[in-house]
This record gives structure tokens, C-alpha cells and sequence, in this order.
């Protein structure tokens, strides 16, 4: 007997057993919606605010705190969802109207004394929990104190107008790079002009201007499927510059520009920490992180930047030689719009190898059907595709391209299920994410299990008429990337919702989305999906030779670009004085980038998503990415040792990471999988940095020491 409610319209409405209904979550209930789902969460808050203070338990307080604003957080994150994927003028609008309200509720929680008193009344108790329910209460009280619960009246006050402001200016700052990178396109009639380009994307061109009214033109846009691409192969340097300029200009022009608004944030950024008891942001996001401070991440940095600096140049050096000697010209440095077109062209003449090579292997389907075959081999799940309503199924989705599977233990056992949203288009973020905000999994009061889901979105090359979605493999280190993240959020078995999943600490969030993409370079995986789309004959072996050569080739070029983003991040975050943006970052930056020609180019701060779209994000917090690398190739190592599809390092990984969430600290949990602390010797030799004397390996990389957490700290937001 079916006991769920017939489906209601209404972004707030949830049920484990019913689709959302997204063809009726449009921008004209938004409003509504959000302003019941604050006015239910907010009695569920005064209820437990006045509950009898002498009495205040842990089930009436802590776990009734995490049920409080569920329908908020579920009307909530649909809204956010859409405003990624579908965002346009009527939803801008809609959203707007109730940005302020829905950040200045839930920043008003730990400013609300009642709640305070009970939340400290139970952490003063002492009563009998179990480890997870320790935790959690550990986790609430330091919620409560990060949001300023310790203030006095005026500093609540300002700490609610800081967050609000924070928020009206970062999602300008979004809309500002959705908006600019949306507005640039050029058609380009005559094809010898786009000689070099990869035939799969100018077959996307082709498509793409036929859509827009232009048959017979191919239409560039600064997507990362074209811009890429264009970049690293296009002959023309004056269209190579052309693009390159244009891509400067996203969130640095008129009227789009992003200049105030970053000098905005990190002021008010800076203040937040200021009151909150921290000498700078940095300090405030990463107390409860596994670095502990922004003065360790930056060290972090700055030892890495020593390992790689005398490689960088040296590989900056050969790419200037080879340029010299390929144009037959003095060797000089290259100008900006050039660096990756001779990057590409030295890995094609020195190891053979076009990465365009491998598009015919990497078909969109097949990568998902191996992807999935990996997931079975490693964790023993199956992922079983339902239809949705455009492709006459029952599953509503908000785009004709988006697609949908259930994720079911080998016994049938339900898992979760998740979303896959894969090609660009006009009003969608650009990059690559997985959303946890539809719905994590965890143990109601009366016990019932709630299942997980899960959305990935991509911006990958699409299919046109003649040819299927062809990827780089680039694209398809994305996809393993992604659904990494997917797997931590579906795998989580914490009975506390927000210890579950990917509510981790984010230096340690990454380690479960980049160990996933070790498996695109191993022959065994490989095997499983790599196969020439026409024929479906496996990749021989001399490609794949000369595939993992390109792994390591020029490897500190991307390394330093990765350690310049994080440096930058951290510098912003940490000793930014409010002066000239441009000739900050110069200053912080040297010997973190290429040296080029005739100009030193703008960073990519003004559309750096990552740092600016959202209150918090990855402010602070970039490093969070190198990072992880350092834990996923230790982790990956111990599978390269026992085997890729070692049953027990599988069931091993699941158990002491994916499963486990933020149930214990990071750096617990990664002991207690590894059995020691990270090593960064698997990472430099990963990436062929590791240093040698006498032309034997050096000794054994120093491993990554990471403080055990303390009695107190702050929680990123």
C-alpha cells in the first residue's frame, strides 16, 4: 500500500518515495515557498528555544536542532540548485527577493540566546552518548560559537548584516561571470581560420551555429570545451589572442566588472573575523580544518613551491627552446595566448602524442557504463538508469539533457540515487560540481533511514547530429572526479545528518573525488570503457605508452599554476591591504608564474568562482585541492601496492572514509585507513617531481604532519 501524499508543487515538500516535481518549481513560487518553509523552521526553533531550560536533553535539543530548519534546508537547496543550472532573468528576480531573508534567518540561530543556553545546558550535562553523538554535540557548540553566540548585542547585530552583505555581493559576483562569459561569441565563416582545431570540436562549432541561426559558420564561445581546445590548437595566434583577451575580460569589464566587489567581500570577510576572535579569514575557515590555520596552509605551499621551483623553470625553459628552434628564432618567453598551444605542440613532437588521440576512445556512454563497472568491481553496487518524463519515463528533471540512476547495493538494497547533468548551456554555472543540498542520508528520531540524493553536473563536449559526445580525457578524469564526490555523499552511514556524506572538513573533502581519477590512467580500468566508439577495439598499447609519458611531461608547469591559485587565495585571505589589486597579486605571485614577453596577464581573480561565488566556498581554502592530492596519491598508493581492485583496500576505503563522513577528524579517519600520516613522496612521484640524488630516489618523502584537533575552533560555513 503506497502511503506517500500525492505530489504537491512546492519546493519545501519532500518525500523519500516521490520524484521531484521540477517542471513545477518555477521562479513564481519561490517567494511563497521559501517564506512558508522559514515560517515552519522558525516555530520548530522557538519550540526547542522554549523548552524547559532545567531539562534541556540531548534528543530535545541537539537532535531536535537538526531537524529544526529541514524545511528550509530542502526548499533551500533546490533553489540554489536551480540557480547553477537554470538561472535566468525571472528566477534572478525571484531569488533576489528572498536571498537576505533566508541568510539572515539561518545566521540569526546562533545569535538566539534561548538556543544557546540549551545547547551549552546539554554540552554541561554530561549525559551518556555514543561516539557520533559526542561528536555532534562538540560539532553544535562550536557551530553556535563560530556564529557568534559569544557576542554582545551590537556585535550580533553587525555579524547578521556582514553574512547578508556577503551574500547579495558574492552571488552578484557569480552572476556577473555567468553573464560576461554568456555574452562573448564570435562566428567564424572561413574554416582555414580555425586550422589545428580538433575535428570533433569544430563538429560542435558547426552544430552550435547552426542552432544560433548561423548555418554554414562555426560559432567559438569561451565554454571550456571550445576555449580549451582552441587554446592548445588553434594555429592562429592572432585567434588564439583574441580568445585569450576576451577570456580576461569575463568579470573585468563593463558592466560586469568584479574589481570592487572582490576589494567588498574581503573587506567584510576580514571583519567577520576580526569579531569573531581570528587575526584574519584564513584563520577563521581552517581552525576546524586539518591544516588548523591559514599560516600552515601557507607553508604548505611554500614547501611545495620549493620542491617544484627548480623544475618549473626548467620546464618553462625547454618550452621557450623548442619554440626557438621549431620558429627558428632566438629563444625568448612567449606571450600568454601561446604558452599552451607550444605546450601541446612539444608533448605531440617530443612523445608523439595528440591527447585528441584519445576522443574516438572516450564516448560519453561507455565512460559512464566503465565508470560503473569500476564502482561494481571496487564496492559490489549497481547503478540502474530509470527514464525521465522527456525520454517518456517518471522521473521530472529540469533539462531534456539531464539523466538520472538509482544506486542499489548487489543485493537490491537501495542505496540512494542521483542526477547527471552533463553538456553546457545559456544560464548554467560553468565547471564541474556535486551537489549534496537535495537530500543526505540519515536516521530520523523514530529511526527510520533516510536515503541520499545526489546531483553531478558537468560542462562536457555534447554530441551533434553526426557524432556522439566524444571526451578528452581531461573531461573524463572529471566525470571519476565527480563521482568520487558522489559515492562519499551516497556511501555515508553516519545517523547524524550533518556529520554525514561530504559535510567534512574541506581539506579532506577532495581525497574521495581525486583518488577516483587514478583509475583513468590504469590499463585494467581502462579496458572497461576505453574503446574506439566506431569499433569498439580497446586502446593498443603503444597509445596508451605514450598517454602515461604525457602524465609527467611538463608535469611543474600545471603544478606551479595550482600552487600560484592557492598562494594567491591564501594571500588575499591573509594580508590583502586594500590597495591596488593587480599590483598586490603581482608582488605575492612572483615566482609562482611563467615569466611572458610583454605583459605579466591578469590573474584570474576576477572570475575566480571557486573564492568569490559564495560567502565562504573555497575562500581561504583553495589549497584544499593539493592538498588532498598529497592524501589521495598516499591512499592510491597502498591500491597500486595490493592491487586496483583489491577487495579489502576497497571495502577498507569505504568503510574508514566513505562511510564514516565527519563522524571522527579527518586526519583520524585517514590513519585509520593508511595507518600512519600522509607521505609526500607518493605525490611528487606521481608526478615526477620527486627529487633524486645520484640518480637514485631520494629518500622517502617527509610525511604531512597534521596537529590533532583540539577543545575548540571554528567551523567554515
Amino acid at each position: 500500500m503506497n502511503l506517500c501524499p500525492p505530489p504537491v508543487a512546492s519546493y519545501s515538500f519532500s518525500c523519500d518515495c516521490c520524484p521531484i516535481r521540477w517542471e513545477q518549481l518555477i521562479p513564481d513560487r519561490i517567494v511563497g515557498d521559501i517564506a512558508d518553509a522559514i515560517g515552519r523552521s522558525r516555530q520548530n526553533l522557538e519550540a526547542i528555544a522554549t523548552s524547559d531550560l532545567s531539562s534541556a536533553t540531548f534528543d530535545g535539543v541537539i537532535l531536535a536542532l537538526e531537524a529544526a530548519t529541514r524545511p528550509l534546508d530542502i526548499a533551500w537547496g533546490r533553489v540554489e540548485h536551480l540557480n547553477s543550472v537554470a538561472n535566468g532573468e525571472e528566477f534572478r528576480t525571484a531569488y533576489h527577493a528572498v536571498q537576505e531573508d533566508v541568510v539572515r534567518f539561518y545566521a540569526a540561530i546562533p545569535l538566539d540566546e534561548r538556543l544557546w543556553e540549551r545547547v551549552w545546558a546539554v554540552s554541561q550535562r554530561g549525559e551518556e552518548l555514543s561516539s557520533t553523538d559526542r561528536r555532534l554535540l562538540e560539532e553544535t557548540v562550536l557551530d553556535f560559537v563560530d556564529g557568534g553566540a559569544k557576542l554582545d548585542r551590537a556585535g550580533r547585530e553587525r555579524l547578521l548584516e556582514i553574512r547578508g552583505l556577503l551574500a547579495q555581493k558574492t552571488q552578484k559576483f557569480s552572476e556577473n561571470v555567468l553573464d560576461s562569459l554568456g555574452a562573448w561569441e564570435k562566428y567564424v565563416d572561413d574554416e582555414n581560420e580555425l586550422r589545428g582545431m580538433p575535428e570533433a570540436v569544430m563538429a560542435v562549432l558547426r552544430a552550435d551555429a547552426e542552432d544560433h541561426g548561423h548555418p554554414g559558420s562555426h560559432r567559438l564561445t569561451l565554454h571550456e570545451p571550445i576555449y580549451v581546445p582552441a587554446m592548445r590548437h588553434l594555429e592562429s595566434e592572432a585567434l588564439r589572442r583574441e580568445l585569450w583577451e576576451a577570456s580576461n575580460r569575463v568579470g573585468h569589464a563593463e558592466p560586469h566588472d568584479n574589481s570592487l566587489l572582490i576589494g567588498e567581500i574581503l573587506q567584510l570577510r576580514r571583519e567577520e573575523a576580526l569579531l569573531l576572535g581570528h587575526e584574519n579569514f584564513a584563520d577563521l575557515v581552517l581552525s576546524r580544518r586539518m591544516a588548523r590555520s591559514g599560516d600552515a596552509a601557507l607553508r604548505f605551499t611554500k614547501d611545495l613551491h620549493g620542491r617544484v621551483e627548480k623544475a618549473f623553470f626548467h620546464a618553462v625553459d625547454r618550452v621557450e627552446k623548442f619554440r626557438a628552434q621549431a620558429m627558428g628564432r632566438p629563444v625568448e618567453h612567449m606571450e600568454p595566448w601561446d604558452a599552451a598551444y607550444w605546450e601541446e605542440k612539444m608533448c605531440r613532437s617530443q612523445l608523439h602524442f595528440d591527447g585528441e588521440e584519445l576522443r574516438p576512445y572516450f564516448e560519453l556512454d561507455a565512460v559512464l557504463r566503465g565508470l560503473f563497472a569500476i564502482a561494481n568491481r571496487l564496492y559490489g553496487i549497481r547503478l540502474l538508469e530509470r527514464k525521465t518524463v522527456p525520454a517518456g519515463g517518471d522521473i521530472p528533471v529540469w533539462h531534456s539533457s539531464v539523466r538520472h540512476w538509482d544506486v542499489v547495493e548487489e543485493d537490491g538494497t537501495p542505496i540512494g540515487d542521483f542526477y547527471l547533468d552533463p553538456y553546457p548551456r545559456q544560464g548554467k554555472r560553468s565547471g564541474a560540481w556535486m551537489e549534496d543540498s537535495l537530500a543526505t542520508g540519515y536516521r530520523d528520531r523514530e529511526g527510520n533511514w533516510h536515503r541520499p540524493t545526489g546531483v553531478i553536473v558537468f560542462n562536457l563536449t555534447p554530441p551533434t547530429a553526426n557524432c556522439p559526445s566524444l571526451l578528452t580525457h581531461r573531461e573524463v578524469e572529471t566525470i571519476f572526479h565527480e563521482f568520487g564526490h558522489l559515492l562519499h555523499h551516497l556511501f555515508g552511514r553516519v545517523e547524524r545528518e550533518s556529520l554525514n556524506g561530504t559535510k567534512v572538513a574541506w581539506d579532506f573533502v577532495e581525497l574521495p573525488s581525486q583518488i577516483l581519477e587514478n583509475w583513468t590512467w590504469e590499463r585494467e580500468a581502462l579496458d572497461l570503457f576505453a574503446r574506439h566508439y566506431l569499433d569498439a577495439s580497446p586502446m593498443d598499447e603503444d597509445l596508451l605508452r605514450r598517454m602515461r609519458l604525457s602524465r609527467t611531461f611538463l608535469t611543474a608547469l600545471g603544478f606551479m599554476r595550482q600552487l600560484a591559485q592557492q598562494k594567491m587565495d591564501l594571500d588575499l585571505h591573509i594580508s590583502y591591504d586594500g590597495s591596488d589589486l593587480d599590483s598586490f597579486l603581482d608582488g605575492a605571485l612572483a615566482g609562482y608564474r611563467m615569466p611572458f614577453r610583454t605583459m605579466q596577464p591578469p590573474t584570474i581573480v576576477r572570475r575566480f568562482l571557486h573564492l568569490f561565488a559564495s560567502p565562504v566556498g573555497y575562500a581561504a581554502a583553495y589549497y584544499s585541492y593539493k592538498w588532498a592530492e598529497v592524501l589521495d596519491a598516499d591512499a592510491f598508493d597502498l591500491f597500486a601496492q595490493c592491487g586496483i581492485f583489491d577487495k579489502n583496500t576497497a571495502v577498507r576505503f569505504r568503510r574508514e572514509i566513505l562511510e564514516r563522513g565527519n563522524g571522527a577528524p579527518a586526519e583520524q579517519l585517514f590513519r585509520n585507513f593508511r595507518g600512519r600520516d600522509p607521505a609526500l613522496e607518493p605525490l611528487l612521484r606521481r608526478d615526477g617531481l620527486l627529487e633524486t640524488k645520484n640518480g637514485r630516489p631520494g629518500a622517502a618523502g617527509r610525511q604531512l604532519k597534521v596537529k590533532r584537533p583540539g577543545k575548540t575552533g571554528k567551523l567554515h560555513s
